[in-house]
């Protein structure tokens, strides 16, 4: 069976430059990638992983770091990154445990520093642990989605904006009781996304001079959380908001359904919105601002791999787009 070496003395090449050339990664002219691959199909030539890595001295893997893999916006997110990390040749290597837990901080003390990887992509960082500056320090190209420090690349919707915008509309259609639904004050604990969509809410409900009706119902960002938190909200009829502003889309419609079986009709008696457009918003009739997961994760491994070409190239912090989607679970309130 023939060799990466093979193919390099047969191109009259580098052993490098005959990796670089075959696997589309790194500089290599045309009239060069013409002549490997010529020799390639002249010896039968299929690559391995194995052998590349001997070659370029790279591991050929990409770390994946992910606080849960049972929620759709994180489950969305690693395919869109497999996706684009199959389609370069380069393995995943998979972290999926939860915030919090004694294993999640020996990934970041012992696990990661030891373990050879040509890039990582962090996502659901949390900023109280300073995982950011732990995972700065590893020796290895950086990416993370969401959370973001001066020093590091990022993907990210503007989750404060995206906030601001579902209040925004809420407030348009005349609302003043407005609550905010998920997201924990447990600073150990909450997301970077969570605290910003927080202070997005935040700042809307200021900026319309509505700051005396902030409210914030504290939960998990997950369907279950937002029906415990809906419950607790919506039970005091005294104190009971006209819509409020779910920090996603699952604890939006967890609230959707406490609310219906409290008997009260969305939208006629209470409005709601989320963030995300989430695969059951539609079936839920919500009215949230729709971002892209999976794009997201291919915009991490296309920054990730420029980083890995350029390990000396300033980072980035790229902004993807989001926008409005206006379905039938809001509507003006109740006189």
């Amino acid at each position: 069976m023939s060799t990466i070496a093979d193919v390099a003395a047969r191109a009259g090449v580098s052993k490098a430059t005959a990796s670089r050339a075959l696997s589309g990664r790194g500089y290599a002219s045309e009239r060069t990638r013409a002549k490997v691959r010529a020799a390639a199909a002249e010896l039968d030539y299929i690559g391995h992983s194995s052998a590349t890595s001997l070659a370029t001295g790279r591991s050929m893997s990409v770390g994946v770091i992910m606080p849960a893999l049972d929620r759709w916006f994180f489950a969305e997110l690693l395919a869109g990154i497999q996706e684009e990390l199959l389609g370069s040749g380069l393995d995943l290597v998979l972290y999926g445990i939860r915030e919090g837990t004694a294993e999640r901080a020996r990934l970041f003390e012992e696990v990661l520093p030891h373990r050879r990887l040509d890039g990582i992509i962090a996502v659901g960082i949390q900023p109280s642990a300073h995982e950011l500056e732990r995972l700065l320090m590893v020796d290895s190209p950086l990416v993370s989605i969401g959370a973001y420090s001066p020093g590091s690349s990022a993907v990210a919707i503007d989750d404060v904006a995206a906030a601001r915008m579902v209040t925004e509309h809420l407030i348009d259609l005349g609302h003043r009781e407005i609550a905010f639904l998920g997201g924990t004050t447990d600073a150990s604990t909450h997301a970077f996304g969570d605290d910003r969509r927080l202070a997005g809410y935040r700042a809307a409900m200021t900026s319309a001079g509505l700051a005396a009706h902030i409210r914030h119902i504290d939960s998990a960002p997950t369907m279950p959380g937002g029906y415990e938190a809906g419950v607790r909200m919506l039970g005091d009829r005294r104190r009971r908001p006209t819509a409020f502003v779910a920090v996603c889309d699952e604890a939006a419609v967890g609230g959707i359904i406490a609310a219906r079986r409290l008997g009260l009709s969305i939208p006629a008696e209470l409005s709601a919105v989320g963030i995300d457009d989430h695969a059951h918003a539609e079936m839920f009739s919500l009215t949230t601002v729709r971002q892209h997961p999976r794009g997201q994760g291919a915009a991490a491994v296309a920054l990730l791999l420029r980083r890995i070409e350029d390990p000396d190239a300033d980072p980035v912090q790229q902004l993807l787009p989001f926008e409005l989607v206006v379905r039938s679970s809001t509507a003006v309130p109740r006189a």
